[in-house]
């Protein structure tokens, strides 16, 4: 009996390869694999620096300006203003104004006693008459006696009478015109006398010499009014100013002296009115150096105000202080000058990150700086933040934002 191979072939079982089986982990080994994960995690996010807090602002575009302020306080001054005294002493007998009162050019404001002066007056106009009335009488009397030498000479020509005659009657005529002559001068003495007292009476009055007020009086009806001796200054007796023009006169450092220049503009503020501000323009720079002990040289600058209706509305002394308009420009890229770094470097916020850029300043004041190059608008400056220690690559979150850099905001 044969056997089919084929047949006892397919009845042979293939043998199963060997399955190695799988073990699950211990459930305590995964929750320590967690939980070491979960500290390590923790510990990162611990330890990893937290983004600084910081203040930033686009940068815009605007007007900037170069400009220089006063050193120490400006004062209001009246363009004209004079410390009227009188020129002798003596008691006051008058007074034709207050402080504080506005006075008319040619108003007599004080006068002293006069009573000696007025008398001399009196007698000087007295001899002036006396001596008038002479000179009339001696004048006439020296004609009728030119006309009587005339007389005679004519009969010495025609032999009426003898030259010896007609000498004589030459001689009383040199007289009486020596007299007309002395008369007249004696006039002229008691003219020159007269106007001398009048002098003298001047110099006990004071008359205003321009419109103005009377801005402090020392001295009061029957009190003694002395000159200033020479050398030794003493108040004067009507301090009057014209407050119907002001100005500016401000102190500047010596060494902004060079750059400023008459008709540049000036913004004026002043201490006592908070609320208010004015512009004017430099009239006049100084041309010398004020020197003060212990204190910076400087210049003097005048200063007009643009608006002298309204300046007439301020007091004479108010402190001001000025801010001369050097140079100025408009719609360039600007940045806040505080932002600005040693070196010309600025601090940008970058996807989070601090970087740093280098620019090329241009014009500058306390507030604005122009940006020449270095930086595009819209870019993120960094104005500000709690920690002084910025720098380049650390991680930093804008918590605030400071108002708009650019002038239409």
């Amino acid at each position: 009996m044969t056997t089919n191979p084929a047949s006892h072939h397919s009845q042979r079982k293939k043998p199963r390869p060997a399955t190695a089986k799988k073990v699950a982990p211990p459930p305590h080994l995964v929750l320590a694999l967690i939980a070491v994960a979960a500290v390590i995690a923790a510990g990162w996010l611990l330890t990893r620096p937290k983004p600084l807090d910081v203040t930033v602002q686009a940068v815009g575009r605007g007007q900037v300006e170069t400009t220089v302020i006063n050193t120490r306080s400006g004062v209001i001054e009246a363009c004209q203003r004079t410390k009227l005294s009188t020129i002798t002493g003596g008691r006051i007998d008058y007074l034709g104004a207050r402080e504080g009162e506005r006075v008319k050019s040619g108003q007599v404001l004080m006068r002293l006693w006069q009573g000696d002066l007025r008398a001399s007056q009196a007698v000087s106009q007295a001899r002036l008459v006396s001596a008038q009335q002479r000179r009339l009488e001696a004048c006439a009397l020296a004609d009728q006696a030119e006309k009587e030498a005339q007389r005679q000479e004519e009969l010495v020509k025609s032999n009426y009478v003898t030259p010896n005659a007609a000498e004589k009657y030459r001689a009383e005529a040199s007289a009486r015109s020596a007299s007309c002559a002395s008369a007249a001068a004696e006039v002229e003495t008691a003219e020159r006398q007269l106007e001398s007292i009048a002098t003298d009476l001047d110099r006990t009055v004071i008359v205003a010499p321009f419109d103005g007020t009377i801005a402090k009086i020392n001295g009061e009806l029957g009190e003694i009014s002395t000159p200033s001796p020479t050398g030794i200054a003493m108040p004067p007796a009507i301090d009057l100013i014209d407050d119907s023009c002001l100005y500016v006169r401000a102190p500047m450092d010596e060494v902004d002296a060079p750059r400023i220049r008459p008709g540049q503009q000036v913004r004026i503020s002043i201490e006592a009115i908070k609320d208010q501000h004015f512009t004017g323009k430099v009239r006049r720079v100084a041309p010398y150096i004020t020197a003060v002990e212990k204190q910076a040289r400087t210049v003097d600058v005048d200063i007009d105000f643009d608006d002298r209706e309204v300046a007439r509305r301020l007091l004479v002394g108010y402190s001001v202080d000025v801010e001369i308009v050097l140079a100025s420009r408009n719609d360039v890229l600007r940045i806040p000058t505080s932002a600005l770094r040693e070196g010309n470097k600025v601090l940008l916020l970058d996807d989070g990150v601090i970087a740093e850029r280098t620019i090329v300043p241009g014009l500058a004041n306390w507030e604005q700086t122009e940006v020449v190059s270095g930086l595009d608008a819209g870019d993120r400056l960094i104005t500000s933040s709690a920690n002084m220690r910025l720098e380049p690559g650390i991680r930093a979150r804008a918590t605030a934002t400071a108002k708009g850099n650019d002038d239409k905001g």
